[in-house]
C-alpha cells in the first residue's frame, strides 16, 4: 500500500521545514518499514489528519484495531512518547507501543472522526476541561520535557522579528510580550502540560468518554495550556457581535471551572493568540492571521 502524506501535512510541514529536510519525502519507506515490523494490516491513511503527523488506522496481528503515527524530528516525538507513558492512558490515548527515535509511535484507536467539536459549545467545553484536568500532573523525573519559558521564549524571538517589519502588528505584540514577561516574572507550581490542547484534540472512546490524542507536552503553569482551549471556535466568535464578550466571559468560566487564576489565563491566551497570529501572517495565512489578531485585540 503506497502511504501518501494528505495535503493539509504536506502543507504544514512545508512551513516550517529546515533546509535540506528530508522527511516527507522518506516518509513512505518510514511507514513501510513500520507496519512491515509491527506486523500491522493498513486499513487507511487518516484524512485530513493532523499537521504534524501522518496518522493510519491499523489492526496488530491479533485483529485489535490501533492507530499508527509517523511524525518528524521537529515534532518532538520523544516527549510525546514520553507524556503518553507518563500518563498511562489517564485522560490520555494509551500508548501500546513505540521507537521514538524513529517518531514511530502505537497508540489505542479512539474514534478518530468524534472530537467534542460534534458537540454544543457550552457541552464541548465542559467535556474538554474535565479532560485536560486529568492531565496536569507532576512530571516524571526521568525525561527533561520543554518548560513554558523555553518554548516561549523562541516564540518571543520570531514575533519581535516580524513586528519589526510589520508596523501593523507591533502594539499587539508588544502587549503580548510584557505578558509573557509578567507572568514569568512569578509561575505558580509547574505541571506536565498537552502543550497544544484544543477541542479537536479530545476524540470519543471506548474506554472512556473522551480522550486527549496528539500532545506537544511542556512543563509550566495550567493556564497555559488552558489559553489555547480558549479560543476554540475562533470563526464562530468573530462572526458573532457578541464575541469580545463571550470571549471574555469564557475567560472567566474556564478559569473558575478548572482554579486557574482568570487574569494569568488572560495573559496566556492573549500571548498564545498573538503568537499564533503573527505566525500565520508570517507565512502568508491571511484569514488565519486576521481572525486570531481580532480575537487577540479583545483580550
Amino acid at each position: 500500500m503506497a502511504f501518501e502524506p494528505p495535503q493539509r501535512l504536506v502543507r504544514a510541514l512545508g512551513e516550517t521545514a529546515p533546509d535540506g529536510d528530508a522527511w516527507l519525502e522518506q516518509l513512505p519507506e518510514a511507514a513501510s518499514r513500520a507496519v512491515a515490523q509491527r506486523e500491522l494490516t493498513v486499513e487507511r491513511v487518516q484524512v485530513p489528519g493532523g499537521r504534524s503527523s501522518l496518522v493510519l488506522l491499523v489492526r496488530r496481528p491479533d485483529g485489535t484495531p490501533a492507530v499508527l503515527k509517523l511524525a518528524p524530528p521537529r515534532a518532538r516525538p520523544e516527549a510525546e512518547h514520553a507524556a503518553l507513558a507518563h500518563w498511562g492512558g489517564r485522560g490520555a490515548v494509551q500508548l501500546l507501543d513505540a521507537d521514538p527515535a524513529r517518531g514511530v509511535l502505537l497508540l489505542e484507536r479512539l474514534h478518530p472522526d468524534v472530537s467534542v467539536r460534534s458537540l454544543p459549545e457550552a457541552k464541548a467545553l465542559l467535556e474538554a476541561a474535565g479532560t485536560l484536568r486529568r492531565l496536569w500532573v507532576e512530571p516524571p523525573a526521568g525525561f527533561a520535557f520543554e518548560t513554558v519559558g523555553a518554548r516561549t521564549g523562541r516564540q518571543a524571538e520570531a514575533m519581535r522579528a516580524t513586528a519589526e517589519r510589520d508596523a501593523e502588528v507591533a502594539p499587539l505584540v508588544e502587549e503580548a510580550l510584557r505578558a509573557r514577561e509578567l507572568l514569568l516574572a512569578d509561575p505558580p507550581e509547574a505541571r506536565l502540560l498537552h502543550g497544544t490542547f484544543r477541542q479537536s484534540k479530545v476524540l470519543s472512546a471506548d474506554r472512556m468518554p473522551w480522550l486527549a490524542v496528539g500532545p506537544d507536552p511542556v512543563v509550566g503553569e495550567c493556564a497555559f495550556d488552558l489559553a489555547r482551549l480558549v479560543r476554540d471556535r475562533v470563526e464562530d466568535l468573530i462572526a458573532s457581535p457578541s464575541g469580545p464578550g463571550t470571549t471574555r466571559r469564557r475567560v472567566k468560566r474556564l478559569a473558575e471551572s478548572l482554579e486557574v487564576d482568570q487574569e494569568r489565563l488572560r495573559g496566556w491566551t492573549l500571548f498564545r493568540a498573538v503568537e499564533s497570529g503573527v505566525r500565520a501572517r508570517r507565512v502568508g495565512r491571511e484569514r488565519d492571521a486576521e481572525l486570531l489578531l481580532e480575537f487577540a485585540s479583545w483580550l
